[in-house]
């Protein structure tokens, strides 16, 4: 059969990969993940908590889904504001994506 088949030699050293060469290539694919995906995610999560945090009565702010308000109460977990003249709604603090300068809303 050995005229079809050529018989394997077995050759010196240079025929396997080291563990490193296997893992690097692992290991800088995970390193560009965390710098361009996962740290960014985490610092903007953050400012955002510190933003939620600080929101106090008489703030102008916006919420995820685009209503333009004045905080007239803060509670643990819930903000009062006030959207129009006679109009209050609740939202959750979570909710607000954008602190406004004061005097942006005129007749609130």
């Amino acid at each position: 059969m050995s005229f079809f088949i050529n018989d394997a030699m077995a050759q010196g050293d240079g025929g396997q990969a080291g563990t490193l060469e296997l893992i690097l290539p692992l290991l800088l694919m995970f390193g560009i993940f965390y710098f361009l995906l996962i740290r960014p995610q985490q610092k903007k999560a953050k400012e955002h908590k510190n933003m939620v945090t600080a929101l106090k009565k008489g703030d102008e702010i916006i919420t995820n889904g685009g209503i333009l308000a004045k905080i007239i109460d803060v509670d643990e977990s819930f903000l009062t504001c006030k959207i129009a003249e006679n109009v209050e709604i609740k939202v959750q603090s979570n909710a607000v994506s954008t602190i406004l300068p004061k005097g942006t809303i005129k007749k609130l």
